[in-house]
């Protein structure tokens, strides 16, 4: 399936950011990159966007669940993805555009499990299945308070994260549902001409009878 390509490039682009961003080590090739230290920042627009080191325990965007949901989380999230490229398998006929979305959903939930699977084992932290998601896309701008509450930031987030955002927003738009009142027009226009074809029937019903009586 060509849009599970587009799963991959997600997957391959979120793990290369991610790795840039917190450093790696690969020993017996010599290879080494120390990426940031935790919490430092690096501006790429100004004040306005940074490149900010974090790590997150929880959900995306920073939402922390506790560790007690953190085992239960990785599962989850795992049982999804594979329901999703199932999911993706069995509807591969389906409209092209909401395929590219759940295909985004896809790819972005991959990219932050691995991180939950295996960051806490790769960098000795945590066991298996409690890794923590690198967050550092970082967005700032002017504190504002709407329906009471006070907003002074957005939520450090990665490109996994944006990836399922994207994807939900195009399956909401594009979702095969939306597409009802076409089918309910072309069925109702094979009803109407089921009818047309029923009146003609009586028509000529009624004008068989007509000539019957004047031959009697």
């Amino acid at each position: 399936m060509a849009v599970l390509i587009i799963s991959a490039i997600i997957v391959i682009v979120d793990q290369i950011s991610k790795l840039l961003v917190r450093g790696f080590s690969v020993p017996f090739l010599g290879i080494e990159h120390n990426g940031f230290y935790y919490g430092e920042s690096i501006p790429i627009i100004g004040d306005f966007l940074q490149f900010t080191f974090v790590e997150n325990p929880g959900i995306a965007f920073g939402i922390d669940i506790g560790i007690e949901a953190k085992l239960f989380l990785t599962i989850f999230t795992f049982l999804l993805s594979s329901a999703i490229f199932v999911f993706l398998y069995k509807n591969k006929r389906n409209v092209l555009t909401y395929r590219i979305g759940i295909a985004l959903v896809l790819g972005g939930a991959i990219g932050n499990l691995i991180d939950r699977m295996f960051y806490g084992v790769l960098f000795d932290y945590a066991p298996l299945f409690y890794g923590k998601v690198v967050d550092f896309i970082n967005f700032e701008f002017p504190d504002f308070t709407l329906l009471g509450s006070t907003f002074t930031r957005f939520p450090i987030f990665n490109i996994a994260d944006s990836a399922v955002t994207i994807g939900v927003i195009i399956i909401l738009l594009f979702a095969p549902e939306n597409n009802f009142g076409i089918k309910k027009k072309n069925g109702n226009n094979s009803l109407d001409g089921n009818n047309s074809e029923l009146d003609k029937n009586e028509i000529n019903g009624s004008d068989l009878t007509s000539q019957e009586e004047k031959s009697l």
